[in-house]
């Protein structure tokens, strides 16, 4: 049962403008259970959680999200993602490259469900994701899952 995926399918939005870690995450993330939508930059990921008149909303159980992007900053994509109804319980888990400390503090204060500095090695880096997916696909339970099957919570 630990090794085995908590949902029978899982939606995750990979926030990304660097085509080798969006590369590295998809790989390492690859899997017949997890569906991976990427969006290049922030007003990207917003057009896809929000959905279009072509597309329907998307409503991943994680959204992973890089804070340096161009067009739209990842604070500014999360700070629109916890003001919006619809989106916020949504758990979005920052990872980048800062270390600055402003950035960890506004994530948390922007309800970001964590904060996680890419690592330079690779093999750090690709067993931090591996971590990360097993925290919150394997041993936690999205409620995603639940209003994607039709269920709808009162606000």
């Amino acid at each position: 049962m630990a090794n085995e995926l908590v949902q029978t399918n899982h939606e995750i939005l990979l926030v990304e403008d660097n085509p080798a870690d969006v590369r590295l995450v998809t790989e390492v993330l690859d899997d017949p259970l997890v569906n991976i939508t990427v969006a290049e930059n922030g007003e990207e990921a917003l057009a896809v959680l929000r959905g279009d008149a072509v597309n329907q909303p998307l409503w991943p159980d994680l959204i992973l999200l890089d804070l340096n992007m161009p067009k739209l900053g990842g604070l500014e994509v999360l700070s629109e993602i916890k003001k919006d109804p619809q989106l916020r319980i949504i758990p979005v888990v920052v990872l980048t490259t800062s270390q600055r400390e402003e950035d960890v503090v506004k994530s948390y204060d922007l309800q970001a469900s964590g904060y996680i500095r890419k690592p330079m090695d690779l093999i750090e880096f690709m067993d931090l994701i591996k971590a990360v997916r097993d925290y919150w696909l394997k041993f936690t339970t999205s409620p995603m899952g639940y209003l994607r099957e039709g269920s709808k919570l009162e606000e």
